[in-house]
């Protein structure tokens, strides 16, 4: 009984929120809310497991997340997951706006600033990683649909591209 209380304790954030080619700069100081480094002083990081469709996700530590680099697969999301889920907040309790640059990650500690470089066009850009997700396929990371036109692969739908933490 207490198993299942917990994993639906853990579920609930999740089930509340939702899952150009030229070269696009946008700096840290242009990322909105607390910082990472702010949450982890005050010890408002949210990097606890949690379960999406049976399976247990385990973020990363902050401590870890400071040299992460990956390299795949990215996607975004827009209006229709903000209309699907009326408008509910982010994993980290943010409100979503798909106008505004942001992003959803399986691993990395919730808030986490991460540099996306588009590998085919070279555009990149700073966001803020606020969310859960992607939880479909191979997708490494999910972008507001702000992030996928400035890093010009809204019409494509998707684009390989590689995520570097911004630390300190």
């Amino acid at each position: 009984m207490q198993k299942r209380y917990f994993i639906r304790l853990l579920l609930l954030p999740l089930v509340l929120s939702s899952c150009s080619s030229t070269r696009t700069t946008v700096s840290r100081d242009d990322v909105k809310g607390i910082s990472p480094e702010e949450a982890y002083r005050l010890g408002k990081i949210k990097n606890t497991p949690y379960v999406i469709n049976g399976k247990v996700y385990v973020p990363m530590s902050y401590e870890e997340a400071l040299s992460y680099q990956e390299s795949g697969i990215a996607s975004w999301y827009g209006q229709e997951t903000l209309d699907q889920h009326n408008g509910q907040l982010t994993a980290y309790g943010e409100v979503f706006d798909p106008s505004k640059p942001s992003a959803a990650h399986k691993y990395l500690p919730l808030p986490s600033i991460v540099k996306v470089t588009n590998l085919e066009t070279r555009a990149s850009m700073v966001v803020r990683v606020n969310d859960r997700g992607p939880f479909v396929g191979d997708r490494v990371i999910d972008l507001s649909a702000e992030a996928a036109k400035r890093l010009g692969f809204y019409q494509k739908g998707s684009a390989k591209v590689k995520i570097e933490v911004i630390s300190r």
